[in-house]
């Protein structure tokens, strides 16, 4: 499809799909009328709304592809309560999302994820088997990781003597329950990837200066995931906050291979 046929930006369109336990999820499509739809999931504590989302998302609809983005159940505009961890539950929102486009006589042929929804669309393809195509944007190797950095180290002592950590983030928190904690710890990336299926071709994109999750963890999904290409953007940051141009265009040139539009 041409994207001169696509419509403008800005005229993206509000859809709520009940996932599972019949929470309302809210999602933006970007509509060109496109059979495809290339789905996006944002980070830990962050929304559709997130730069790189947005900036990913109308690229996508500016080649005539059709795009969702949206909120994970407890984030953004979406119902449900937010908790820390939560990979196969929101790997089950995903399962929702596509269902309800596949209904729609949709196909949804890419699932992209950043940071956090990096790893959810890794444990998405574990588990379904029915995507062919995923974007894993500086998702985190070892979960065991990174959770000092936020909780502090003694976390593990606290949350057993409690029950739970109240985190303060600037003006908002969060709490971290023992059960949400054990849900981290307990999804292993390595297991996981290992059960996503040969013909499913993994795209990963990492920042070389990545100063919340190491480029390392990019390697090792390197390793393990047996079609793989990683493509590192040099002095990138966590968010590619300087870097946008370069995320888009590594993201789109993946995206325009697997989508070969008609015209």
């Amino acid at each position: 499809m041409d994207s001169s046929q696509g419509i403008s930006a800005g005229t993206q369109q509000k859809i709520v799909i009940p996932n599972s336990n019949n929470e309302k999820l809210v999602g933006l499509l970007h509509e060109t009328g496109s059979t495809e739809i290339v789905v996006l999931c944002h980070g830990f504590r962050s929304t559709k709304n997130d730069l790189v989302m947005k900036n990913v998302a109308a690229a996508i609809e500016k080649e005539g592809i059709s795009a969702f983005r949206f909120d994970f159940s407890g984030n953004g505009e979406s119902e449900g309560n937010f908790y820390f961890g939560n990979y196969n539950y929101e790997a089950d929102d995903l399962h929702s999302v596509i269902r309800y486009f596949t209904n729609m006589n949709r196909v949804v042929p890419i699932i992209i994820g950043h940071s956090k929804g990096g790893d959810v669309v890794l444990v998405y393809a574990s588990k379904y088997h029915d995507i062919r195509n995923v974007i894993n944007l500086s998702g985190r190797y070892d979960l065991k990781k990174g959770i000092g950095e936020r909780l502090g180290e003694d976390f593990l002592e606290r949350i057993k003597k409690q029950g739970f950590i109240d985190i303060k983030e600037g003006n908002s928190g969060f709490r971290v329950t023992e059960e949400s904690l054990m849900e981290r710890l307990n999804t292993d990336m390595h297991e996981a990837c290992l059960k996503i299926d040969k013909e499913c071709r993994v795209l990963t994109v990492h920042g070389s200066a990545d100063e919340v999750i190491p480029l390392e963890d990019a390697k090792e999904f390197a390793k393990i995931i047996p079609n793989h290409k990683l493509e590192i953007v040099e002095g990138a940051d966590h968010c590619y906050t300087k870097h946008q141009s370069q995320l888009v265009a590594t993201v789109m040139e993946f995206i325009k291979t697997v989508i070969v539009k008609n015209n």
